[in-house]
Order: structure tokens, then C-alpha cells, then sequence
């Protein structure tokens, strides 16, 4: 069983056809991308850490349609446009504002928005968050596990620990 990260999925939200110019046509073809997307990455036993901004906008029933339609044991990390349909929407396994979690040999702080110091940072702490659509110049140890920054998909922390080796390793060809 693998652990993935993601946030800012925005269901149902139409403003990031616009504001984040996402690449499709209109709102059903937004969702149905990220749920085959979530579903071609994450297998039914897997877990996910969805970082804030599930969804705005639907009601309670499409929001709860959606969770069941996603593969793995989902949990929540609220975020700023997460309503209370979704914080009470069935198929969370939790919902926090907050977690700290141990994964891969790695302590890992979870929020939302993106931290400018975070607890033991300077003892190797990963801080994993959401909020800024991949627009946020990136901190040491620091990764946006936004779908705007991953291909419209969860990630792994081992694939979020590879991109920064293979940045600052020598230049290619």
C-alpha cells in the first residue's frame, strides 16, 4: 500500500478554469479528468492526504459521490474553501486542520497553507502543503502537493524527494 499527497482539486469550483487556467474545456470535463487522474494513480487499498480544497460549490450529495468514486483511504486536511459539506461529507477517514505523520523514514508536517517555519524544520521536518497552485517559490524541505504542480494527480513523497535531486543535480546534456 502506497501514501499519497495532493490538495486544491477544487471539484466543482469553476473559478479555476479561469483563475489558474486549468486545461479543460468546462467543469464536468475538469472533474471527470481529476477523478480518472486520482484513479490511474491511487489503487483502492492506497492512502491519501488531500491537503485542503476538496471542492466549493456542489451539494452535499456530489460532494459525497465524489469520495466514493475515489480510490483509497481518503483524509482531509482542511482548507480555506472547504464548507461544511465537505468537512461532513461521508468517506473521510479523518478531518483535521493539522497532522504531523511519519512516512518513508520521514517526519512530515501536513496544512493546508504553506509554512514559513514549521515544527523541527531544522531537524530534517518535511513540511508538505497545499494553497498555492504551484506558485510558490519553494522552501528547503518545503513541497506543494497541489494538483496544479503534480499533473492534476497525487504524489508520493518519494516522487516529491526525487524532483528536487534531480533539479539540483548536474545539468543535462
Amino acid at each position: 500500500m502506497s501514501v499519497f499527497f495532493t490538495s486544491d482539486t477544487h471539484f466543482g469550483d469553476p473559478r479555476v478554469l479561469r483563475i489558474d487556467r486549468r486545461p479543460f474545456p468546462g467543469l464536468p470535463e475538469h472533474d471527470a479528468a481529476l477523478v480518472a487522474r486520482w484513479n490511474e494513480t491511487v489503487g483502492p487499498g492506497d492512502t491519501v492526504w488531500h491537503l485542503g480544497d476538496f471542492a466549493l460549490g456542489p451539494p452535499p450529495e456530489r460532494i459525497a459521490a465524489l469520495l466514493a468514486a475515489l480510490h483509497g483511504i481518503k483524509h482531509l486536511i482542511v482548507g480555506n474553501n472547504d464548507g461544511p459539506a465537505t468537512l461532513r461529507a461521508p468517506g473521510w477517514a479523518s478531518v483535521a486542520h493539522y497532522a504531523e505523520i511519519d512516512e518513508g523514514g520521514h517526519h512530515l508536517v501536513l496544512c493546508h497553507y504553506a509554512f514559513r517555519t514549521w515544527n523541527r524544520m531544522g531537524r530534517g521536518v518535511i513540511d508538505l502543503h497545499g494553497h498555492s497552485h504551484g506558485k510558490l517559490k519553494a522552501m528547503t524541505r518545503q513541497f506543494d502537493v497541489g494538483v496544479d504542480a503534480w499533473d492534476y494527480r497525487p504524489v508520493t513523497l518519494e516522487t516529491l524527494l526525487a524532483s528536487r535531486r534531480r533539479r539540483s543535480g548536474p545539468p543535462r546534456g
